[in-house]
């Protein structure tokens, strides 16, 4: 790696369509079930109120009751179970290849984090789901901290938790906007939109020795 490469101590992960890979359409289909809604009604609804669900204004039995009153459908206790498993299900097919990358980097001794605009309901899922996810050595979930991505505060949190200067941590995220946020506060950053893609940018970044990491102590 050439002296003008910055040295990466850490690779924070996005989670969704990072660790994981696009949402599964038969979760769509059960979530639209529940209410018996149109695909139209159903996604305004579903996405009106979402980012006060990730950033955790909302928790799951309120996110869950507007969508029902904007579709003008009731919503019972069985059917508020149905909607967070089918929720969890929707965002958590795995990314098998990044996981097993972020894997490697553990095993090398490389710190991992996650930072993500998750509902608190999500996270429990995602706990219950992936016993891996403990093996970050630091998590930052949006409804936690009342905060979300792209806020410049949600990256210097995750930075504080790695206990690293911005500047030493890779940021992978699907979305152009939390990249250029994550640029904005020191991180490197890569925008994850397909595997081939983002291993050529590693390379061209000359970061690619990451992709096949050799191990080292921690300090």
């Amino acid at each position: 790696m050439s002296s003008t490469v910055p040295t990466i101590n850490a690779v924070l992960f996005d989670f969704g369509m990072v660790l994981t890979t696009p949402p599964d359409p038969a979760s769509w289909e059960r979530l639209k079930a529940v209410f018996s809604a149109d695909e139209a009604s159903f996604h305004k609804a579903y996405w009106k109120h979402r980012d006060d669900y990730d950033r955790g204004t909302l928790k799951s039995h309120s996110y869950w009751l507007e969508v029902a009153n904007d579709l003008h459908k009731p919503l019972g206790p069985e059917a508020l179970r149905e909607l967070i498993a089918a929720d969890i299900a929707l965002w958590t097919q795995p990314n098998q290849v990044m996981i097993d990358w972020a894997a490697n980097l553990q095993r090398a001794g490389i710190k991992t984090g996650i930072l993500s605009n998750m509902p608190d309901a999500m996270e429990v899922g995602i706990r219950d789901t992936f016993a891996w996810i403990e093996n970050f050595d630091h998590h930052t979930w949006s409804h936690r901290l009342l905060l979300a991505k792209p806020e410049a505060a949600i990256y210097r949190h995750a930075a504080e938790g790695l206990a690293l200067p911005p500047a030493e941590i890779l940021f992978i995220d699907d979305r152009e906007e939390n990249i250029e946020a994550a640029v904005a506060v020191g991180m490197q950053a890569i925008q994850y939109t397909n595997h081939d893609t983002f291993v050529q940018e590693m390379n061209e970044r000359e970061f690619g020795p990451l992709l096949n990491p050799v191990g080292k102590n921690r300090q």
